[in-house]
């Protein structure tokens, strides 16, 4: 696999051998790409309006190595909203003012202290790579902390990926 130099040092640093598929979210570049065997495949994404941070509470995006702990929405029609992580009502795609849609990868941080545990456990925090009512802002800061996705490139992503994915969150 060709990953990063960043992804191949965090794995070793807290003892995890990649995952068949990774993926690498960069906050700069507002990108999320996905690795698998020698393709890569890079997609825009949207983080946080208010930048990287690991807190409870910070409506940032947390750094460092996760994994998919748990998918959710599988087999669900494309724009779906969800609450509480439970489909609400089926709009199609539209409504510009849901929060999250289509599909959810809950992420849980690898990293005890940094992004697992007390209070700035990226579980805790309901962390997710999710889809987003408008997506006219991809590209650009503008979750609570999440990594948002257009549906086009979420859905398919979903359904490839298993649980247990490894997911790294960097600034560059």
């Amino acid at each position: 696999m060709n990953l990063p130099t960043a992804f191949l040092e965090a794995c070793e640093q807290h003892g995890h051998t990649p995952t068949e598929h990774c993926l690498h979210v960069q906050v700069t570049a507002q990108t999320l790409t996905h690795y698998h065997g020698d393709q890569s495949n890079t997609l825009t994404a949207s983080t946080a309006v208010n930048g990287t941070g690991q807190q409870a509470g910070s409506f940032q995006t947390p750094l460092g190595l996760h994994r998919v702990c748990e998918k959710i929405g599988d087999n669900e029609p494309v724009g779906t909203v969800f609450k509480g992580r439970q489909p609400v009502r089926h709009n199609g795609k539209g409504d510009p003012t849901a929060l999250i849609t289509d599909r959810i990868l809950w992420l849980e941080g690898l990293e005890p202290g940094f992004n697992s545990g007390c209070k700035v456990d990226s579980r805790q925090r309901y962390i997710y790579i999710h889809g987003i009512g408008d997506e006219s802002r991809l590209g650009q800061p503008n979750s609570q902390g999440c990594i948002h996705l257009g549906a086009a490139d979420l859905l398919p992503l979903f359904d490839t990926i298993p649980e247990g994915t490894l997911v790294l969150i960097t600034e560059n």
